[in-house]
């Protein structure tokens, strides 16, 4: 099977507070020639950590992680790059409002499997448990 390669998309709001909200996922598979992204637009809990948050700007951000994995014409130079190179230049580390998760592996023939599955058990917001209300 063949390996891949993932990380998460973190919004945070205060970089000072280090606090962080889970928004995407960016799923790399060389062997099978896939890089997408997955991002959620409900930034409700970001604004929470920080009501001041940049809503815009941050999905804003977000559409653009979504077309340097597509290849975009929108995403410029960096959408002309290799799936490799564009995937490591959206995980390398930074200090902005949104920022990547270190990578993560494992293996896979089928990484949209693994984008919607990601997605779903790292970013999308849990169902409440009704023992604790």
């Amino acid at each position: 099977m063949p390996t891949y390669e993932w990380a998460v998309l973190r919004v945070v709001p205060r970089v000072d507070r280090g606090e962080y909200v889970n928004v995407g996922v960016v799923v790399y598979c060389r062997a099978l020639d896939y890089l997408r992204a997955a991002v959620t637009t409900d930034l409700a809990r970001a604004q929470a950590l920080d009501p001041g948050l940049d809503v815009d700007a941050v999905r804003a951000h977000l559409e653009s992680v979504s077309a340097v994995c597509a290849g975009d014409a929108a995403a410029g130079d960096s959408g002309r790059r290799s799936p490799g190179d564009r995937f490591r230049w959206l995980v390398a580390p930074r200090s902005t409002v949104v920022q990547p998760s270190p990578v993560h592996t494992g293996i896979t023939d089928d990484p949209s499997f693994e984008l919607d599955d990601l997605m779903a058990r790292m970013v999308s917001t849990p169902p409440a448990d009704p023992r604790h209300h």
